[in-house]
């Protein structure tokens, strides 16, 4: 990174980049931001991208425009629950659908110990109802 921090500078000082070019200003961004842009090379270990966080956020970001669509305040909020159990299971490698299903299975069992049937531990559940 000190490298490239002084092959940034040359850039300007030889004269070999105009500081108006795209480059120039891509330049002069990373330099006018440099303390911050490598504020992760402190910590050991830091991961280069987030890549985990962006996928996330597009979860969110795509039930936020699906949401726009959603005729009344408690429609709003079903797709809330949802949206949030389809995420939960996907997050614990589960198929969603499956998950849902065994849900409206067992409603008794879902009803006395709803703990039990979270989507980190509805396998195990749906394995004893069923033996």
């Amino acid at each position: 990174m000190d490298d490239l921090r002084q092959w940034m500078e040359a850039q300007f000082a030889d004269h070999k980049t105009e500081p108006n070019s795209g480059l120039g200003k891509a330049i002069s961004y990373l330099l006018r931001h440099w303390a911050k842009l490598t504020l992760f090379l402190r910590q050991q270990g830091a991961p280069l991208d987030n890549n985990i966080v962006e996928r996330a956020l597009k979860k969110a970001i795509l039930h936020r425009k699906n949401a726009l669509f959603y005729k009344t305040t408690n429609g709003a909020r079903v797709g809330d629950l949802f949206m949030s159990l389809i995420h939960t299971c996907e997050l614990n490698k589960m198929n969603p659908f499956d998950y849902l299903t065994e849900l409206l299975r067992h409603p008794a069992e879902v009803a006395v110990r709803p703990a039990e049937w979270m989507p980190w531990n509805y396998r195990r559940e749906a394995a004893d109802v069923a033996a």
